[in-house]
């Protein structure tokens, strides 16, 4: 015998117009269709930087909130994995989320949330160790080193300059791996302070322009410099390819690089080891940070147009491993911090997410370096009618910090001085990576 509900059901499911009831279709709607209601109801313009076609939201007239746009927003685009950015008063711009990047407010609150953590040396301090402690282990750097191979590196013939000359090498890192990079050193001899120079996402990678600048200039000034490719660009892409750098092997083996790198650098006997730096714009600005935290052999740190408390870098080869969960949750900001006492300059613009540095990070991390007594130690040029790049006043920053922390030699500071080399010049494995090793992996296009 059938029961009463299933013969219940039978009946209206015979009904018109019930086979298709509201209910079991969950109220659905076209997203576009309701993302174009919103902006009618609210007068408010909305950009589309996602694509909401065949995308039907459930519930779809619950989620609108009449007394506000942002909550509409908010709940509609919540089940896509979407989110707003607010340009002005009366336009949104519609984005995918971004694990890594958030928002102004979100930087505020982070840090004044940071700020409550500690409210001393000795409190400051064990956030700290405990932090740099979980950062190491989330980027599992240590798993890395213990696969590393015991190699030397191989240099190329020395290019003189004026007043500097230029070297490259190749190192085997992991077994077939190598890091290609040049060395930048002063014409004169003696002992120079060492500054390892991550290069950032900028056009040409370590061959551009500005990085050729940069590295010379504060050579002919008296510092060694060392350059070297990020994983999967320039050489490295003939062994991993692009789209090798966009993997999480990025965030940790470019780590592994520069470890690696000042491994050999700072025995040579021309290195002065009581001075050695870091020094990089925006992803190589992130990388600078990071190595900072995992080898306390830097002396002196000067991240440009990178360090914010809202975006954690929007690369694998910045946050590809979850090392800003550390501590429960820690940012940029917090991990130049922890290079405390020590010289650090951060060079932040009013065109990228170090707008609000001067207001935001900058005194937050004068307060911690205020716990040793050294709040002159660490300062900010901000640029705020520049936007993201590394052109001359952020150079002129990096020059000045180094000038004053290192004591290097004004008098030479004349970027006119240096020679802008073809691309080849720089490669360690020959223009068309003839030179690699026997055993070099090779990169196969699937």
């Amino acid at each position: 015998m059938k029961s009463t509900g299933i013969i219940l059901g039978a009946a209206l499911m015979a009904l018109p117009g019930l086979a298709q009831n509201t209910f079991e279709n969950q109220f659905r709607r076209p997203l576009g269709e309701v993302l174009t209601e919103i902006g009618e109801r609210f007068q408010v313009r909305l950009k589309y930087d996602i694509d909401t076609t065949g995308l039907v939201l459930p519930y779809a007239d619950s989620r609108i909130r009449p007394y506000s746009v942002e909550e509409s927003l908010t709940n509609v685009l919540m089940p896509f994995d979407f989110k707003f950015v607010k340009q002005n008063e009366n336009t949104y711009k519609l984005k995918r989320y971004e694990y890594p990047r958030r928002t102004e407010a979100d930087g505020r609150k982070m840090v004044a949330w940071l700020n409550s953590l500690y409210s001393d040396k000795d409190s400051w301090e064990q956030r700290r160790d405990s932090v740099k402690r979980q950062v190491r282990e989330l980027l599992t750097i240590d798993d890395y080193l213990a696969k590393r191979v015991d190699a030397k590196p191989v240099f190329s013939k020395v290019r003189k300059f004026d007043g500097y000359t230029v070297q490259n090498f190749y190192l085997e890192t992991l077994p077939g791996l190598y890091v290609c990079g040049s060395i930048y050193a002063p014409a004169t001899k003696g002992q120079h302070p060492l500054i390892i120079c991550p290069n950032g996402h900028f056009g040409n990678g370590r061959y551009n322009d500005a990085q050729q600048q940069r590295l010379a200039t504060l050579a002919r000034m008296g510092a060694i410099c060392v350059d070297y490719d990020l994983y999967g660009w320039g050489e490295s892409a003939l062994q991993v390819g692009s789209e090798g750098h966009q993997t999480s092997d990025a965030h940790v083996i470019q780590a592994l690089n520069g470890i690696s790198i000042l491994d050999f650098m700072i025995d040579r006997k021309d290195v002065d080891t009581s001075r050695v730096g870091v020094n990089g714009g925006s992803g190589g600005g992130s990388q600078a940070v990071l190595l900072s935290v995992i080898d306390p052999r830097y002396t002196a740190a000067c991240p440009v147009v990178s360090l914010s408390s809202y975006f954690d870098g929007g690369c694998p080869c910045e946050s590809g491993k979850p090392i800003m969960r550390a501590g429960g949750g820690t940012c940029n900001a917090e991990l130049a911090a922890a290079f405390a006492p020590r010289p650090l300059c951060i060079v932040s613009d009013g065109g990228d997410w170090t707008n609000i540095v001067p207001e935001n990070e900058y005194p937050y991390i004068k307060r911690v370096y205020g716990f040793y007594g050294a709040a002159d130690k660490v300062s900010n040029v901000h640029l705020p009618k520049e936007r993201h790049d590394f052109g001359p006043n952020k150079r002129q920053a990096v020059y000045d910090f180094f000038i004053e922390t290192f004591g290097l030699d004004r008098s030479k500071l004349d970027e006119s001085k240096v020679t802008i080399e073809a691309h080849d010049a720089l490669k360690s494995f020959g223009p068309n990576g003839e030179n690699m090793p026997a055993n070099a992996i090779k990169y196969e296009k699937k």
